[in-house]
């Protein structure tokens, strides 16, 4: 314990004497950002674990897409184009080398080929008394402003697979950012994230950056279980949209009565603009309300005070498998690239 202390106020010592009294934006795509790599060896713990196929057969289809390419689809082509003047203005040859071709990320149907630290009160949080108390505080007639309830942080990919004997897996990760860090180790042909700007550099504080530590993050892959028994294996993803989005597809299942793909489909909420790394933002926020829902709701909340804008593309990816009865149901998002398959 003492030598972590030490080890964490060394290193918070040493980034301020570079000049880092904060996570800059700058320091976001840089090594500066990127924590222990760990997922390769997060799908091998998981294959040793419940794995039954041979490790070598499992990736043969990865290996095969990262030598023959495959063709760039319509949203993964505009969310290079957001990107593009950036990369190109920077000093980055290794990613370019990776990622572009003739200059440029490849257009739409083109070939895209390579050349447990921080006191966290998890019994208090996930408790009936402390749910209790935080609902208590939302009155249904008006827009409110909220503070944590406890004192203490892009671009990512889900998927969840069943077999015939009943296992279900639900597998989440991400490179944070979108494009992460944009380091690329020479010759290896990948992005490594940038998680470790989630961190924050106020000392004290349970997020504070530290060795050996996880910054904050909303990395959530899900699962519904009824009766003690695997029900529902599901993740939406989408940066601050996945905790959100996770409890509105739930209430679609279980309160709403929904199927599993009308769970997805069902129009989104997103709240926005109270929170900001290391700190909170005061104020009431803006509610982003996805098209679908009817005028007069929409009047209503602005009537209870909610500052309402319309937007799209901000609220987030689904896909799922249910076991219901003995009986697969697959559901995928349609909003995204995805796809719900059985075989």
């Amino acid at each position: 314990m003492l030598m972590n202390l030490i080890k964490t106020t060394c290193t918070l010592i040493a980034l301020c004497s570079l000049g880092l009294s904060g996570l800059h934006a700058q320091d976001r795509l840089s090594g500066r950002s990127i924590t222990t790599p760990g997922c390769v060896d997060g799908w091998v713990a998981l294959h040793e674990k419940f794995g039954v196929l041979d490790l070598a057969r499992l990736m043969e289809p990865t290996v095969s897409y990262a030598k023959a390419g495959i063709p760039v689809t319509s949203e993964v082509a505009d969310f290079f184009r957001t990107f593009e003047e950036s990369v190109q203005k920077s000093d980055n040859p290794s990613f370019k080398k990776v990622f572009f071709t003739d200059g440029r990320f490849p257009r739409k149907g083109e070939i895209l080929k390579n050349p447990d630290f921080g006191d966290i009160p998890l019994e208090e949080l996930l408790s009936k008394k402390y749910a209790a108390e935080r609902r208590a505080l939302i009155d249904p007639a008006k827009a409110g402003e909220y503070h944590p309830g406890l004192s203490a942080g892009d671009h990512t990919v889900y998927l969840t697979i069943a077999d015939k004997d009943g296992n279900m897996v639900s597998l989440i990760q991400s490179l944070s950012s979108g494009l992460g860090s944009r380091v690329v180790p020479e010759g290896l042909g990948f992005i490594l994230q940038n998680r470790g700007s989630g961190f924050v550099l106020e000392e004290g504080h349970i997020n504070q950056y530290g060795p050996g530590k996880r910054p904050f993050h909303t990395i959530i892959p899900a699962f519904i279980t009824k009766e003690g028994k695997p029900f529902v294996s599901f993740g939406l993803m989408g940066g601050d949209m996945q905790v959100p989005g996770h409890v509105q597809v739930v209430m679609n299942l279980i309160d709403f009565g929904m199927n599993l793909q009308e769970a997805g489909d069902a129009p989104r909420v997103f709240h926005s603009g109270t929170s900001a790394r290391g700190g909170r933002v005061p104020g009431l926020g803006e509610t982003f309300l996805e098209s679908g829902f009817p005028y007069e709701t929409i009047s209503e909340l602005m009537d209870k005070g909610h500052v309402i804008r319309m937007d799209k593309g901000i609220y987030g990816g689904y896909q799922a498998i249910m076991l219901k009865d003995g009986v697969y149901y697959g559901a995928s998002e349609s909003r995204k690239d995805g796809q719900a398959v059985g075989y």
